[in-house]
């Protein structure tokens, strides 16, 4: 029996490496040799995908106890499944035109159906195996409502559909291959092997240790390791879970034992993990879905989230900073700091690719696809000319595996969006929602605002950013761009509710991942998170309100601009802890909310006063600490 598993292990081990190593070759090759139909290339896409999700998280898992007849059925199961799912992809790639035209002409045929009926099961169970229960249950709720929706009275209702004409509409590039599937076809796996590669290089442990040598001997050192650390690493992985366990392994032990409470310290991490998201240049995957849905380069996405993305980190150091001033928490030792010059020329096989990266995007204006690819090359050159830690074959292999394995969750997101996007499209939901927000937002545009907030919210419990991105901007964004914002404030809008539900109780996934390694409550994690947090749900509404933040113009608006960012996160910060460099009164308190709420405005006279109160306030306390440690 253990020769046969071995035997079963060893063949999905093959199995992964070899549809991998195809993935890469496919993806690369795309952009570089040859130019398949979006379509054609789409089919390939969901099916190396979805096949390396039955390998990697296999039925068996579901019943971990059972029997040894139970674990044959599933691995029969999960075969079958691979084995019509490559049936489906291989009949759409063949006959790419018959069923292109079969789409266009709104004909299905029974093949169609069968094959579009089975495909939108196995997307939804790839969904379930990776993700968890709630992307499909929304799914399966998107297709009941538009069987019956012609049962449920008013705004909402609708004509009704046959399950055939669900299925013709969920089978083509209205749903399981439109937007969010050619998305992360086009742009997002090239930059999860941009990613991979990237670790397998060692990119981690360099992050982290550039971390502690900045950051380790300032008080409370161990927390602004952590944000440093996942502010590095969250570039890369665009994942908060992800980005909690990797740095979290090491930042929070850290954190706990230099003074820092488990809450603390796992709500630091949390709220720096999922700040990673938001983090130019890479970001997380839903950024590039961003950048197809309102019609803009990926290169401005990143430009409008650089502020935004540094206020977010600096509110969150300063808030660590007075943490620490508040419980006396100081740095580490200093024989436990690496010396920076010697990191510094460790990073440089890695500063080399990501400044390829910001040359070709920002510089040159390539597309997103070639940059990624140059990238990786130039990872993969400058590692195989390091001696001192040499890029092997084995881990050049290894990177393509990494990449596979990351696309799971993405291509899993992506596809099951596409079924809920496909029936927002097919039965005009989203314009009935967006049209039901518009008529909130003539009485009140803060309100129509808030209500996006809470969806946003409420669709990311449970959800991965990508998803709960997708669904927002298929629903919530027509309404917001009709009520007067920018389309790319729109857009970031949610984008940054999405990321920020992540640390939003009561399903906070990553304050849930931090606290499992920081050991507390995650509840208690959640809500000190949502605390040390608040300039994510604060600063959506400041750069829908003030576009200036998502600019850059070399003007003095620009300058007053990072003025007033600078002082409106010191100044929350202040206002949340009470600190300066010793405990302050509640009149300060309060002066320094009312400094960010005036400092924030758009109006530059209102912003250079309010820096001006800023700095009297702040220098005097400072001043007074000074000349107290001299008596």
């Amino acid at each position: 029996m253990e020769q046969k598993r071995s035997i079963y292990h060893r063949v999905t081990t093959i199995g992964i490496l070899c549809v991998s190593l195809f993935a890469v070759l496919l993806h690369v090759g795309n952009f570089t040799v040859f130019t398949l139909p979006s379509i054609k290339f789409y089919a390939f896409h969901v099916m190396l995908g979805l096949v390396l999700v039955f390998l990697y998280y296999p039925l068996e898992r579901s019943f971990p106890r059972s029997r040894a007849a139970v674990c044959r059925l599933c691995r029969i199961v999960d075969r079958l499944i691979i084995g019509f799912i490559i049936t489906i992809s291989l009949y759409v790639i063949i006959n790419f035109e018959s069923y292109s035209q079969d789409m266009q002409n709104n004909i299905i045929s029974g093949k169609i159906f069968v094959f579009g009926l089975f495909l939108t099961i196995f997307v939804m169970e790839a969904a379930r195996r990776v993700l968890g229960w709630v992307l499909p249950l929304i799914g399966i709720a998107a297709i009941i409502y538009a069987l019956i929706g012609n049962r449920i009275p008013g705004l909402f209702g609708n004509r009704g559909y046959s399950l055939h004409r669900i299925v013709l509409a969920l089978f083509s590039d209205r749903g399981i291959y439109g937007v969010p599937t050619g998305t992360s076809a086009s742009n997002v796996y090239l930059f999860l092997m941009f990613a991979a590669y990237l670790n397998v290089s060692g990119a981690d442990v360099i992050f982290q240790n550039i971390a502690i040598s900045l950051a380790g001997k300032k008080r409370g050192g161990p927390a602004k390791i952590s944000i440093i650390a996942s502010a590095f690493f969250g570039t890369i992985s665009g994942s908060c879970v992800a980005n909690v366990v990797s740095t979290g392994a090491f930042t929070i032990p850290l954190m706990k034992r230099s003074g820092y409470s488990n809450a603390t310290a796992g709500a630091v991490e949390a709220v720096a993990s999922t700040g990673g998201q938001i983090m130019p240049p890479v970001m997380g995957a839903a950024a590039f879905i961003l950048a197809d849905i309102a019609g803009v380069s990926y290169a401005s996405v990143c430009i409008a989230a650089i502020i935004p993305a540094l206020m977010y980190y600096l509110c969150l150091f300063k808030m660590v900073d007075l943490e620490a001033v508040r419980y006396r928490i100081r740095g580490i030792e200093n024989e436990n700091v690496p010396a920076l010059k010697h990191i510094l020329a460790q990073s440089v096989k890695l500063a080399v690719p990501v400044a390829v990266l910001l040359i070709l995007l920002l510089g040159f204006q390539t597309t997103p696809m070639k940059a990624a690819i140059y990238s990786t090359s130039a990872i993969i050159v400058c590692g195989l000319l390091d001696r001192a830690d040499r890029l092997t074959f084995n881990k050049i292999i290894q990177g393509a595996v990494f990449a596979g394995k990351s696309l799971c969750s993405v291509l899993s997101a992506c596809a099951a969006s596409g079924i809920i996007v496909g029936i927002f499209s097919l039965t005009g939901l989203g314009l009935k929602f967006s049209n039901f927000i518009v008529q909130l937002g003539t009485n009140s545009l803060v309100l129509s605002l808030v209500l996006s907030m809470v969806v946003c919210a409420i669709l990311g419990m449970g959800l991965p950013t990508t998803a709960a991105y997708i669904v927002c901007a298929t629903a919530i964004a027509p309404a917001l761009i009709n009520l007067g914002i920018p389309i790319l404030a729109a857009h970031l809008f949610l984008l940054y509710f999405a990321c920020i539900s992540a640390i939003t109780p009561p399903v906070a996934v990553a304050s849930y991942a931090a606290a499992g390694i920081a050991e507390e409550n995650p509840m208690r994690v959640g809500f000190t998170a949502v605390k040390i947090g608040i300039t994510g749900f604060i600063l959506p509404f400041a750069f829908v309100f003030n576009t200036d933040y998502l600019v850059w113009q070399f003007n003095i608006t620009m300058l007053v601009m990072i003025i007033s960012a600078i002082v409106v996160c010191y100044s929350i910060a202040i206002f949340l802890q009470g600190y300066v460099e010793q405990k302050i009164t509640i009149l300060e308190r309060i002066a320094y909310g009312i400094i960010a709420a005036v400092a924030i405005t758009p109006n530059i006279v209102f912003s250079l006063i309010a820096a001006a109160m800023f700095m009297c306030l702040y220098w005097f306390r400072k001043l007074q600490v000074k000349s107290e440690h001299r008596i």
